[in-house]
């Protein structure tokens, strides 16, 4: 009796082709780990691979705490609430500021060539207290520089 035999599953030409490749890829593996500079550089890995592993496990938290905040809503809440209790005093003097900025801007514009100040309306203006208030900080800004200037000197 003559039997026929079936390829087997890991003779048919495709998984041959696949066993040619997979020690093609073996034999590159091979030539790449007999160099002595890869082996070098597998050695220092080894050596450190502790260190490697506590930098790895400190990463790992990190990011799990980072994701974890980046995701809690109630954290992103309460940031935000403290921004805008810190930056809203702010932003309400810059926006007062600035308007009363624009009204003057505006005011010189009407006025014209008429808006000279001579002698006594300087000094009636001198007897405003936000006059004083500016000439004040005025003159303890030009102290400031002046000291700095003294001592960017010596």
């Amino acid at each position: 009796m003559t039997e026929t035999s079936s390829p087997q599953p890991s003779e048919t030409p495709e998984n041959l082709a696949g066993n040619q490749g997979a020690s093609a890829g073996r034999l590159d593996v091979l030539e790449q780990l007999l160099k002595p500079e890869v082996q070098e550089s597998l050695t220092v890995l080894v050596d450190n691979l502790p260190k490697l592993t506590e930098m790895l496990t400190f990463m790992t938290k990190a990011y799990d705490f980072g994701k974890s905040v980046a995701t809690d809503p109630v954290l992103a809440e309460d940031t935000m609430a403290s921004l805008t209790g810190f930056t809203k005093p702010v932003t309400d003097k810059v926006k007062n500021v600035a308007s009363a900025a624009i009204e003057a801007g505006d005011r010189i514009h009407e006025q014209g060539d008429q808006g000279q100040i001579g002698l006594f309306g300087l000094m009636k203006m001198l007897k405003d207290p936000q006059v004083q208030k500016a000439l004040r900080f005025t003159q303890a800004f030009m102290d400031v520089l002046n000291e700095r200037e003294k001592q960017g000197k010596r």
